[in-house]
């Protein structure tokens, strides 16, 4: 089968296409064909080993992934597809069903088949969206989920949401408005239309204003982009404030030193599950939700999409097409 490897760290262009064995489903795994599969953030930032993140994380990704070379060749986590096989012991997937998931930090999903545990972060596809449009629910559907309920945001809470028009950012906004909470978007000039959309009840053009010094205080402040630190947001949180960071070094260590603070960082603990994944369907199938998709690319262009999504400039998700 086609998979996109790379065996060394670096740019896009470390990034290429081989023929590799196509797996074979373990008796509670289920097969799938992939249709297609989201560049995320985190792939960007694994496939150079987040040296962008600061030495000490990038010290951590080579500690987990590889110190010298990637021990998983294969990147992508996001994606759809349709049940190709099953194992004898798997009872809640047939061959023919189509389906969306993750891998998280196991990866692999760059590739024409993928087989993953039945109890894994796999479920049905939401019937109204393509293969195109379910690759794009778990990548910024999850990384927002998992903070926003660490960070026990609720009903009447005001959320600030910095980086609003990411794949994070899209999700954050439409969670938080589910939770009950007042939330103000931070996007750019071009994206403010979009985030009002999803349900943004304030908007700020951080290219005109700074919401660090416009008075303005709130209850949580998430950054969905990993460009705030916990020292810049401080002062806009109100007593008892959270600040909900999803990159840095730094953030990550105040998560220790805040602990007995009034004002904290927290980081999400605990692993995502299944749950979380059908959560989201649910939230898709009631129209609670929407994925915003950016750009798609062919898998031979995977080079190009990594490229653009190294920009810092999607709009939601960008995905490869594989099969279909």
């Amino acid at each position: 089968m086609r998979a996109v490897v790379y065996e060394r760290y670096g740019g896009p262009d470390v990034l290429h296409i081989e023929e590799v064995e196509k797996p074979l489903p373990r008796d509670d795994e289920v097969l799938v064909r992939i249709y297609a599969v989201a560049v995320t953030r985190a792939d960007c930032a694994t496939r150079q080993a987040n040296r962008n993140s600061g030495r000490g994380f990038e010290l951590v990704s080579r500690a987990i992934f590889g110190l010298r070379r990637p021990r998983q060749p294969i990147l992508g986590g996001d994606f759809s597809g349709v049940v190709e096989a099953v194992g004898p012991a798997v009872k809640e997937f047939a061959a023919g069903d189509e389906v969306f998931g993750s891998t998280g930090i196991r990866f692999g999903a760059y590739a024409d088949f993928i087989s993953r545990p039945e109890s894994s972060r796999i479920t049905r596809k939401p019937k109204s969206l393509s293969h195109v449009e379910a690759a794009g629910i778990t990548d910024g559907g999850l990384y927002a989920l998992s903070p926003l309920r660490a960070g026990n945001v609720k009903n009447g809470d005001s959320v600030l949401v910095y980086g609003a028009s990411g794949a994070i950012g899209t999700a954050g906004v439409q969670l938080a408005k589910y939770f009950g909470a007042h939330v103000t978007a931070v996007t750019s000039t071009k994206n403010l239309e979009l985030v009002k959309s999803l349900g943004a009840d304030h908007v700020i053009d951080y290219t005109k204003e700074d919401f660090t010094k416009n008075g303005q205080s709130y209850d949580v402040i998430f950054d969905a982009v990993g460009k705030h630190s916990f020292v810049r947001s401080r002062d806009s949180l109100k007593p008892g404030g959270r600040f909900l960071p999803t990159d840095g070094f730094d953030n990550f260590l105040r998560v220790f030193t805040t602990r007995f603070q009034d004002k904290k960082v927290i980081f999400p603990a605990g692993a995502v599950t299944k749950r979380e994944v059908v959560f989201l369907k649910e939230l898709i199938e009631a129209g609670r939700y929407r994925v915003v998709i950016d750009r798609t690319y062919a898998l031979e262009d995977v080079v190009e999409a990594h490229r653009y999504v190294d920009t810092e400039q999607k709009v939601g998700n960008v995905i490869l097409t594989v099969a279909g």
